[in-house]
């Protein structure tokens, strides 16, 4: 176990590096000049050289690189060119905001496509289990801002079951995370009615049915441990994406997340709050993907951490 997280420790830090070099060299190489939208259109070139060296954008790739990861090593993430604060503290006020809404979409995904993934697996070849694919097929098709306007619509506005936006209550959560839910359900129904169908031919179920096992007990207590499998990697990878924030939604209900943060960050070329909160989200699919690697002997004794 100790030797395998070590391995796992090494691994890490060499993606989030290199994922760091690229992102930084994607940015050096963006048309766009960060100093002329601090400077504004008005700035004199002196002022705008001026500016340039006070960052450090006038030097080297290599240099501006390694000034960077030096930071990074003492917990640095910069300093938001635009909104002259730290990019770790703009990150942390909107990271609540992020893990609620993260938290309540994974929940949506799996309430409603475990659920149907399961329906469909077991009444395989039926119109039930057609109508449940479609409709998953739909789900991962529709566009979210058309989910989330549909959806304020019906409940919001017709019904006045929720709030139109906002954030601070559970009601407010409701519906951002419905929005995220139905789209990541309809991956979920699928993945899960895949590998459901696959367990449920193996042998040791068959044996179950055969000692007289209610129908529930074998799928429940049987099936769905080792169908489930699958999820718990994909669950990982959800965590990371949702933590990168989702803008459509977050615009559309007003949530205060990342998403709005780093999408006013693109808008004014801000790299330091760009390639911080890509850091972030990568640390997080990361440590997603980990979790997911060590939660899933426990599930599966069979599975062995090598």
């Amino acid at each position: 176990m100790i030797a395998y997280l070590g391995r796992r420790l090494i691994q890490s830090v060499l993606i989030l590096l290199g994922i760091s070099l690229i992102t930084f060299a994607l940015l050096y190489l963006l048309p766009a000049d960060p100093v002329r939208q601090i400077a504004g259109r008005s700035a004199t070139p002196a002022t705008v050289e001026s500016i340039r060296r006070q960052l450090g954008l006038d030097q080297p790739f290599l240099v501006q690189y390694g000034r960077y990861l030096w930071n990074l090593l003492h917990g640095d993430l910069g300093r938001s060119y635009i909104q002259r604060s730290e990019v770790a503290q703009l990150i942390v006020a909107r990271l609540p905001a992020t893990l609620l809404l993260m938290v309540g979409a994974i929940v949506c995904e799996l309430a409603i496509g475990l659920t149907m993934g399961v329906v469909a697996a077991v009444r395989r070849g039926s119109n039930t289990d057609q109508s449940l694919m479609v409709a998953s097929f739909i789900g991962v098709s529709a566009p979210q801002f058309v989910v989330g306007l549909l959806l304020l619509y019906v409940f919001a506005v017709r019904l006045s079951w929720f709030p139109i936006g906002g954030y601070g209550t559970f009601s407010h959560l409701v519906l951002p995370s419905l929005t995220v839910g139905i789209l990541g359900a309809g991956w979920y129904a699928r993945m899960m009615r895949s590998s459901m169908i696959d367990v449920l031919r193996q042998d040791y179920i068959r044996t179950a049915r055969a000692k007289g096992l209610a129908r529930v007990t074998v799928l429940m207590r049987h099936a769905l441990p080792n169908a489930i499998l699958p999820i718990i990697a994909m669950i990982g990878i959800d965590i990371g994406i949702l933590m990168g924030g989702i803008v459509v939604v977050e615009s559309v209900f007003g949530w205060p997340g990342i998403g709005q943060l780093v999408w006013q960050a693109i808008q004014r070329v801000d790299i330091p709050i760009i390639m911080g909160i890509t850091l972030v989200s990568a640390f997080a699919i990361v440590l997603g993907n980990f979790l997911a690697d060590i939660i899933a002997p426990f599930i599966d004794p069979r599975i062995k951490l090598r």
